[in-house]
């Protein structure tokens, strides 16, 4: 059961953070966007035993599914993000959404999904980021990874599918390998939520400033990732991105 003084207090201590209009952010290796996404204001609201809804995001408290609407914003170009807000970097970015992030990161709170710090590195002696990396316990490294699916309509269908097989490899020519991606958190520079102010929401290419970031191989590359021909829907298709925990059984080839 998702208490309510534990919703009041998450609520206050994550407005706090976003409680005023604010500059865009310049993280270390992406331009920051034209302008800032704005302040929010968050609310709970139950819509069923298990279900609640935080601004335009839906989660469920027994599956830690979560459920918000993007639209589709790139069908060809190189990308660095899955996800942005639609005031951040939409020129290299696959969807775009309107959702606060904010209102997502005190959603993964209330779900106990745990950030993994291990993508962020860990800073230097004169300020810049080092090479090195925190130390995660192999629990939370485990419990911060989540899969993300994309489900839209084709006529009168549904069609859902992970949002790895909508990526492509450009060298390789095949898709983004199954695969999970990594919750971490994100920062907050000069006492502002990173992705609030930046609108960077799912990386592929790694970005202290995203909530989540994409863990497996050529992480580091942004040369090599664009959408996949032919499986990506049309521009400004309407899109479900569905988070929940990862299962290595959905590695698993179905009987």
């Amino acid at each position: 059961m998702i208490r309510r003084s534990t919703l009041l207090y998450l609520t206050a201590s994550l407005t706090f953070a976003t409680a005023q209009e604010r500059a865009p952010v310049e993280p270390s290796s992406l331009p920051a966007p034209d302008q800032p996404v704005g302040p929010v204001k968050p609310s709970v609201e139950k819509l069923d035993k298990t279900r609640y809804q935080i601004g335009k995001i839906i989660f469920d408290q027994k599956t830690r599914e979560i459920r918000f609407p993007a639209k589709v914003n790139m069908v060809k170009g190189p990308l660095e993000f899955l996800l942005v807000h639609e005031n951040g970097k939409v020129h290299e970015s696959l969807l775009n959404t309107d959702i606060s992030p904010t209102h997502l990161n005190l959603v993964f709170t209330l779900l106990r999904y745990p950030p993994s710090r291990e993508l962020y590195a860990l800073p230097n002696d004169h300020g810049g980021a080092s090479n090195e990396y925190p130390e995660v316990p192999p629990d939370v490294k485990a419990g911060a990874r989540i899969a993300i699916d994309l489900e839209w309509k084709e006529g009168e269908k549904i069609k859902r599918l992970p949002a790895n097989n909508l990526i492509q490899h450009t060298v390789k020519t095949t898709a983004m390998p199954a695969g999970p991606w990594l919750y971490g958190g994100s920062e907050f520079y000069d006492g502002k939520f990173a992705p609030e102010t930046s609108g960077d929401i799912i990386a592929i290419f790694t970005a202290d400033s995203a909530l989540i970031n994409y863990p497996g191989k050529d992480d580091d590359n942004d040369e090599v990732w664009a959408p996949y021909p032919k499986r990506i829907p049309p521009i400004n298709t309407d899109v479900t991105v569905i988070i929940t925990p990862f299962s290595t059984n959905k590695l698993l080839p179905k009987p």
